[in-house]
């Protein structure tokens, strides 16, 4: 390991994150707080590449799926590995919607429908990045009119920020567009509370709890079918907590169709937008629990089921459900769908959202 990869807990080189990719450099970004959290960052697809917080005993892992060079970022097996998603996060309809009586089509990039804002979406897009400070990290994009099929110039701002006061990792999206447009951002991050290895261990015997009374259920094509369902008296519920491989299996429809969990779920909050928590995570071998809050109306519970064993960072593998996600977002398909909360975006509006993953230690 050289002094400069010494500088970082997650033995990486900003080396290995330096290319210039269409007038672009990308780099490595290191945040910290007093604590001992730290977290590294590319400006390429604006893409987490660890987040290191301490087990039980003391010791730091990195908990989040990753790479350890720029190269294998842009060609992962994974594309959405741990990446800024837009300009519309999950699922499209077949890769169309019509907004104010105009029709407009989109990459169809999973099976006959639109996902994560197409194969040049903001994950494969070079973002304006500027170090605040130790702990903060600001990254800008403009996503011209057009792009990927999406109307509007949208200006998007992204600030990753570690708290001081606790390990957790805060994000806030800001956008603005000229004309009116549909956006729908969030973290694809890949969490795995027992740290990576080789191969990573099977997030099956984490306990989960999700604030939700509903999710919306999918058709074949994991395509809302716009039904609120109620979660009680199925393995969707997750109101308590739950081990997630006691029933991800289950003789259960949704389940099939996802091959494991890869749902929405329509969290109960006290009032639209409000920060509050909406999940949490809990590894019994580190005895690292994760809490999620967001803004959001909805968040994805997704058990990693189509990874397939690829390898990551520093040589470890990532085999299927050895990742768990909580995508924090509007409704999939929301623009054909108008009784979910709307992702429009009108010219003059600001779009907001807050997602914290926040760590602690369970006694």
């Amino acid at each position: 390991m050289n002094n400069t990869s010494k500088t970082n807990i997650s033995g990486l080189t900003p080396e290995d994150f330096d290319k210039e990719i269409k007038g672009k450099r990308t780099a490595l970004y290191i945040l910290r707080n007093n604590k001992g959290m730290e977290v590294a960052v590319t400006n390429y697809g604006a893409a987490i590449l660890s987040i290191n917080v301490p087990d039980k005993d003391g010791n730091y892992s990195n908990v989040i799926l990753s790479h350890s060079d720029i190269n294998s970022v842009i060609n992962s097996p994974e594309p959405f590995l741990s990446t800024t998603i837009g300009r519309y996060a999950n699922r499209i309809a077949k890769g169309k919607f019509t907004l104010d009586s105009k029709n407009y089509n989109l990459a169809t990039n999973n099976g006959p429908n639109h996902l994560h804002g197409g194969p040049t979406g903001f994950h494969a897009r070079v973002w304006d990045a500027d170090q605040v400070n130790d702990s903060t990290l600001e990254l800008r994009y403009k996503s011209k009119d057009g792009e990927e099929g999406f109307p509007g110039n949208l200006n998007i701002i992204i600030t990753y920020e570690v708290e001081e006061d606790r390990n957790a990792l805060r994000i806030n999206y800001k956008a603005k567009t000229d004309q009116t447009t549909i956006i729908n951002l969030t973290n694809h991050g890949f969490f795995n509370l027992a740290g990576i290895a080789n191969p990573t261990p099977s997030v099956e015997d984490n306990v989960v709890t999700i604030n939700a009374d509903y999710y919306t259920p999918v058709d074949e094509t994991c395509i809302p079918t716009g039904e609120i369902a109620p979660v009680a008296g199925t393995p969707m519920d997750f109101r308590n907590p739950y081990v997630v491989g006691e029933r991800i299996d289950s003789d259960f429809e949704q389940l099939k169709i996802g091959v494991g969990y890869d749902h929405n779920y329509v969290l109960s909050k006290s009032e639209v937008g409000a920060l509050e928590e909406a999940a949490t995570c809990y590894d019994p071998k580190s005895g690292r629990l994760m809490r999620v809050y967001t803004t959001e109306p909805g968040v994805q519970l997704y058990t990693g089921n189509w990874l397939n064993g690829f390898e990551g960072a520093h040589g470890a593998t990532y085999p299927k459900r050895s990742a768990i996600c909580f995508e924090a977002q509007k409704f999939p398909d929301t623009p054909n769908k108008p009784h979910f909360p709307s992702a429009r975006l009108n010219p003059g509006e600001i779009y907001k959202q807050t997602t914290v993953y926040a760590f602690e230690i369970k006694n």
